[in-house]
């Protein structure tokens, strides 16, 4: 055989051996694409985004979408041909698998939390819109889970409100946490709670729950590492009751990046006239009950799937905007937000064609 024919079969082999060796080898990282952009003033599925009844609404016309990322799954073995090509693909980036799922998470418990997120992020937006609008919202103190084999198990549950403890009434869910600590190691807790039983009830009646039980959980040492907590193996949340009923139907969605999106959507669904003109605007951001908007991941994702639909604003949080300027797609103007009302100023700007003054994202923020 020729040197030149063995050299080149050689060199042959030597890059199919590599390329196989580069499918069969995973490496320890993720890919974030960019997801679907949804209108929350429009249809999905082929029915609306946003469903209020109760309460007189509004036509609405242009765009008011949220934007989403696609990632790999937390038990997807990425190999180093796909590492490479996605680091390689502009619109793709490939990070550390740790970034995304840490602490081992798998897919299931990611999907869990995505879930518990997206719908928190939900009952946030509408308290910020009401708030926004002026409009009364009851706000209450609930069990918001119960780990499993914990004091609590059976003692506590889910949609439990939690009056006090001790007898100190409570009023933010962090308050439950204080009081739960400053006991020791098995020592007894008492919580004054209503059942989420009764409380579904009363609220399906439109009335204010009153019957009230005293419930006495054991406190543990907490799990993680260093000093040890007491704790009685729940989390507190926030719950609320609405004067009329506002529902966001999207399936397939996880995290709370929404927030924003859907506050603004409920806005101008309750509002005369139309917030964005016509004009098509994306943007994200979570957002809690007082209407402050926060940061998010994948922003750089999220801006490319927002131009791709054809987007012309972007309302981006304020803590994500040096990072989403550095590499803005073109013919798309990020709007800097901190609050829910700077959002609906800078839609009315929009709207009124007056933009030279719109707080713009730069790389220094």
């Amino acid at each position: 055989m020729p040197r030149r024919t063995a050299t080149m079969l050689a060199s042959t082999l030597m890059l199919i051996a590599l390329l196989c060796a580069g499918v069969l080898i995973p490496v320890p990282y993720a890919e974030m694409s960019p997801g679907p952009t949804v209108n929350t003033l429009g249809d999905h599925d082929g029915e609306p985004v946003l469903q209020i009844s109760g309460r007189k609404t509004y036509a609405t016309s242009g765009h008011l979408n949220m934007t989403t990322v696609r990632v790999t799954s937390a038990d997807y073995k990425m190999n180093l041909v796909e590492a490479v090509y996605g680091w390689l693909a502009h619109d793709n980036k490939v990070v550390p698998h740790d970034t995304l799922y840490p602490d081992g998470k798998t897919e299931e418990q990611s999907t869990q939390e995505n879930a518990e997120e997206f719908s928190q992020s939900q009952e946030s937006a509408k308290v910020a819109a009401l708030k926004e609008l002026d409009v009364p919202v009851k706000s209450f103190v609930i069990v918001s889970t119960v780990v499993k084999d914990s004091p609590a198990e059976d003692r506590l549950h889910a949609g439990d409100v939690i009056k006090a403890v001790d007898g100190t009434a409570v009023k933010a869910p962090a308050d439950v946490a204080e009081l739960v600590t400053k006991h020791k190691t098995g020592e007894k807790v008492v919580f004054t709670i209503v059942p989420a039983k009764e409380q579904a009830a009363a609220e399906k009646e439109q009335r204010t729950a009153t019957r009230t039980e005293d419930v006495t959980v054991t406190t543990r040492a907490s799990d993680d590492d260093g000093e040890k907590r007491a704790v009685v193996g729940i989390s507190a949340g926030t719950d609320h009751t609405f004067p009329f009923t506002i529902d966001i139907k999207l399936a397939d969605v996880g995290g709370p990046s929404a927030g924003l999106m859907f506050a603004l959507g409920i806005y101008d669904k309750l509002t005369p006239g139309s917030l964005t003109g016509g004009t098509f605007v994306a943007g994200t951001g979570t957002i809690d009950d007082d209407g402050k908007v926060g940061p998010i991941g994948g922003i750089e994702m999220k801006t490319v799937g927002a131009r791709d639909k054809g987007a012309r604003y972007f309302l981006t949080p304020a803590d994500n905007c040096a990072a989403a300027a550095k590499d803005t797609p073109g013919g798309l103007t990020l709007v800097k937000v901190n609050t829910i009302a700077d959002a609906l100023g800078a839609l009315k700007d929009i709207r009124s064609g007056d933009t030279d003054g719109l707080p713009k994202c730069t790389t220094k923020g």
